[in-house]
């Protein structure tokens, strides 16, 4: 039997002891679990969210629901619970833990348990599994900044598996993943099958040269919901952003780059495939867009009502 995390192994000892949301009902860190049949462990077949808290509030929390609804509706999941029921389970889950601040939701609707191991939905009787696993967790990257590679694994089409729906089958981000680990960076860019930037295997990513912010179109890479909010923080407060293809050599020779995420905020890169992206340190447009997102983060969001 696989033994459960002494406090000590974990990156905060505090997630030792939390209470997760699973099915309905909290239950402590260590009786946290779903059926062997459910339709996550059979085959991925899962949607989620990141959500993070900040001083009492639930960051783009409608944004995350709404998102998650659209990937469960793409995927024709039945007996999903509506927006008030995952609501009120996340806002039990915090309460339970006296999160409030410098947390993270990962937020997690499976198609639900099966009558019998196999592919097809028509094994789903039961309806959907919501899962609200809130831990203690800061921004995970470091705030000097981090360094990238570019992956040999492509990421997914709209012809594959459209990147639209925010699913749980993520071993093409995985092994590009293990690239960036064997390779001892951060994460790994991805590119598409024309070989333009997609996005990393765990956030959006911009660059900036001269004057103007760039970022891949969301064909090929999550339309993320950090990455809409720096859009639109940056047009409303002058800065020209522009969503085209990016290649590398443009993201070698940029003046600035950074990456957007719910886990890591807004994460400079120092440096991609060995190069140095311009002064190899945070630039300037992107501490000021970091500046705007602390701000309206601190700002804005659904209160926590306890």
């Amino acid at each position: 039997m696989i033994r459960e995390y002494r406090p000590e192994e974990l990156p905060d000892p505090r997630n030792a002891s939390i209470q997760v949301h699973v099915g309905g009902a909290l239950v402590p860190r260590h009786e946290a679990k779903i059926s062997v049949f459910d339709s996550a462990v059979q085959g991925g077949d899962a949607v989620w969210e990141g959500l993070r808290v900040y001083d009492g509030r639930l960051f783009q929390l409608d944004a995350h629901l709404d998102r998650l609804l659209a990937s469960a509706h793409a995927l024709m999941f039945a007996g999903v619970p509506d927006r008030a029921a995952i609501t009120k389970a996340i806002f039990e889950t915090l309460e339970a833990n006296g999160m409030r601040d410098q947390a993270h939701i990962r937020l997690t609707l499976t198609r639900g348990p099966k009558t019998s191991s196999g592919m097809s939905p028509h094994f789903n009787q039961l309806g959907c599994c919501l899962i609200v696993l809130a831990e203690w967790k800061p921004p995970v990257y470091d705030a000097a900044g981090i360094r990238l590679i570019t992956s040999s694994i492509r990421r997914n089409s709209p012809a594959t598996l459209d990147s639209k729906i925010h699913h749980n089958n993520l071993l093409n981000n995985i092994l590009a993943k293990i690239e960036a680990n064997v390779a001892g960076v951060d994460d790994a860019l991805m590119l598409d099958l024309n070989g333009f930037i997609s996005e990393t295997n765990a956030t959006n990513f911009f660059v900036v040269r001269g004057s103007v912010l760039l970022t891949p179109h969301a064909d090929s890479c999550l339309p993320g919901v950090t990455r809409r909010t720096v859009l639109e923080l940056a047009r409303g407060n002058g800065i020209d952003a522009v969503e085209r293809n990016l290649s590398t050599v443009e993201a070698y020779t940029a003046d600035e780059a950074f990456t957007t995420g719910t886990m890591g905020e807004l994460s400079p890169v120092l440096t991609i495939d060995g190069r140095m992206i311009g002064t190899g340190d945070r630039g300037p447009m992107t501490a000021r867009l970091q500046d705007l997102y602390a701000d309206l983060a601190g700002r804005e969001g659904a209160p926590l009502p306890f």
